[in-house]
């Protein structure tokens, strides 16, 4: 992965979700998810990523028309503001509609196995694609957190790679160019805890796929296991900024395209000082 300075790009989590796990739906009615949207960009936001469907384990997906009512009129009102904005959708008719409204940016955590008519409706826009490492609805996705590869080793770098680069495939067979896709390795979807620790270790071998890399670690519940109480009880959700932004210093030094974050102001700092003293 190439070293040295360069800009972190800061995306700037919008859940529009009433079941969120990082923010319990503090954002979920439109008014309040554009005030939030607003307040990251002030903070320094380069992308503000508008989801309408929790992901985290054991969610229930939301009806389409619910996931549409979500983010649509806030993406309307974010685009209008001169906001870059993304779209976070595993669905076709989602993203459309939110590309429709001005969103530039289509995050599907999915990338293209959930719903078969995602890669043609990206295609056919022009627009970025992050493709993210996935293989299950949250309702079953930890069931599938094995990496047995034919020689015996729990490899989740090996298995991230072939099953990323089977989806690069995918998005060029649909017409996606090469410039416009983002990879993303899905911390924590269809990962255990120590699953996240070996493919943060191995971000290199990611890279080496040849595509802009994004990480979504902010507030993620491997990093409350990493700050247990002595009891072994999870750091709880709000605790957890400090070791995300550190988090954040060390993918920039590693190199990472963009980082998914909650804390915009907080991850800007971190950068900050890191650019300044980067400098050659």
């Amino acid at each position: 992965m190439t070293r040295g300075l360069r800009s972190v790009v800061v995306m700037g989590v919008v859940n529009v979700t009433p079941d969120s796990f990082s923010d319990g739906g503090r954002w979920a009615d439109t008014d309040a998810a554009v005030a939030h949207g607003r307040r990251l960009l002030a903070d320094g936001a380069d992308i503000l990523d508008v989801g309408g469907e929790s992901t985290r384990p054991g969610a229930t997906r939301p009806l389409v028309s619910e996931e549409l009512d979500r983010v649509v009129p806030v993406i309307e009102a974010l685009a209008a503001d001169g906001a870059r904005v993304s779209v976070d959708t595993m669905r076709a008719e989602v993203a459309a509609a939110a590309l429709a409204a001005g969103a530039s940016i289509v995050n599907d955590v999915s990338g293209g196995l959930a719903d078969p008519a995602m890669l043609g409706v990206v295609a056919g826009s022009g627009a970025t694609y992050v493709a993210m490492h996935w293989r299950a609805h949250s309702d079953r996705m930890n069931d599938l957190a094995t990496y047995d590869t034919p020689g015996g080793r729990d490899d989740v770098v090996h298995a991230v790679c072939r099953e990323l680069a089977e989806r690069v495939a995918a998005a060029r067979a649909a017409g996606i160019a090469d410039d416009k896709v983002v990879l993303d390795p899905g911390l924590g979807f269809a990962k255990r805890g120590e699953h996240n620790w070996q493919l943060l270790e191995g971000l290199d071998r990611v890279a080496a796929l040849g595509f802009p890399l994004l990480v979504g670690a902010s507030r993620k519940s491997f990093l409350g296991a990493l700050l247990a109480a002595p009891d072994g009880a999870p750091r709880p959700v709000s605790e957890r900024e400090v070791a995300g932004h550190a988090l954040t210093l060390v993918l920039a030094q590693r190199g990472v395209w963009g980082v998914r974050v909650h804390d915009v102001r907080g991850t800007r700092d971190v950068l900050r000082v890191w650019e300044r003293t980067s400098r050659r």
